[in-house]
């Protein structure tokens, strides 16, 4: 898999390692990489993943990428590269899924790509590393002159790709082989061991070395990375919901209201108070009842 990181180049430093000899490094912090689209070979005719790093508003975009970013739902970004892949590997990410440094290894060998410092106008000797001609000996004019750039009448032209004066730098260019010397996870920095191409805050590109063919990058878990915005407004309406379970203490509030109704319920005895004076209405009821059947008795 080629699949890499876009980064930005911070500068230059120098680091100690265990013999204590000193090691200048390259500070590349790698922007938030999210993957905002996926290439598979039976729709697209290849198997690749596209990805963009950083962020950018919504209205500082045009709309046809703004519109691709609301089809995907995935955050906007800066730069948008593609990353070719296997057809076996596409199946591994997931769009939405951010790629961190831990994708590469202590050790590893990188390319790092990006587009060089621009110098402008430069001669033979700054641009192609000349020799300069004889400081004297009859020469007089032609210190730095490049010499003869071609033949006579046959063939009677110049060249194509003869190394001139021009235009030196401003090119895009790769790096190969570059040791990445240590990895710091929290920050998302790379110390890769060297220069690599581009002036301090330019973006560069950082892919697996391609004479490395040992070499793999570690995915991370996609249930760890960020996914699309909506699943975050998700995730973060989730409080409302431990909201209305804190708020499951009004039952508790009603269940400590039953003293009251158990208040009822110590009211009883006194109906039980009532119902046991029953007993002598009953007894009174006898005793008149008894009284007429006597008079009953004494008219007979």
């Amino acid at each position: 898999m080629s699949v890499g990181l876009i980064g930005k180049k911070c500068g230059m430093t120098r680091v100690f390692n265990e013999d204590g000899a000193s090691v200048p490094v390259t500070v590349i912090e790698a922007l938030p990489n999210r993957i905002s689209q996926i290439k598979k070979k039976d729709k697209e005719g290849y198997s690749a993943i596209q990805v963009s790093s950083g962020s950018v508003k919504q209205s500082k975009i045009n709309k046809a990428l703004s519109g691709h970013f609301v089809s995907t739902k995935t955050k906007p970004g800066k730069n948008i590269r593609e990353f070719r892949t296997s057809a076996g590997n596409v199946d591994e990410f997931k769009i939405g899924m951010e790629l961190k440094v831990n994708i590469f290894k202590k050790g590893q060998k990188v390319d790092v790509t990006g587009k060089t410092i621009g110098k402008g106008f430069a001669g033979t000797v700054k641009r192609h590393n000349f020799s300069t001609q004889d400081a004297t000996h009859g020469n007089s004019l032609a210190h730095r002159a490049p010499g003869s750039i071609g033949q006579n009448q046959t063939p009677g032209r110049v060249f194509k790709g003869k190394k001139m004066a021009g235009h030196m730098g401003n090119v895009r260019r790769t790096a190969q082989n570059l040791e990445i010397i240590d990895i710091d996870t929290e920050k998302n920095i790379l110390l890769i061991k060297g220069a690599v191409p581009g002036h301090p805050g330019s973006d560069v590109i950082v892919k697996l070395a391609v004479k490395y063919k040992d070499q793999e990058i570690t995915l991370n878990n996609p249930d760890q990375t960020e996914q699309t915005p909506e699943a975050e407004a998700q995730t973060e309406q989730t409080p409302a919901a431990e909201a209305q379970t804190e708020q499951t203490p009004p039952a508790e509030a009603q269940t400590e209201q039953t003293p009251a109704a158990e208040a009822q319920t110590e009211q009883t005895p006194a109906a039980e108070a009532q119902t046991e004076q029953t007993p002598a209405e009953s007894s009174t009821e006898e005793a008149q009842i008894e009284e007429q059947n006597i008079d009953d008795e004494n008219k007979k």
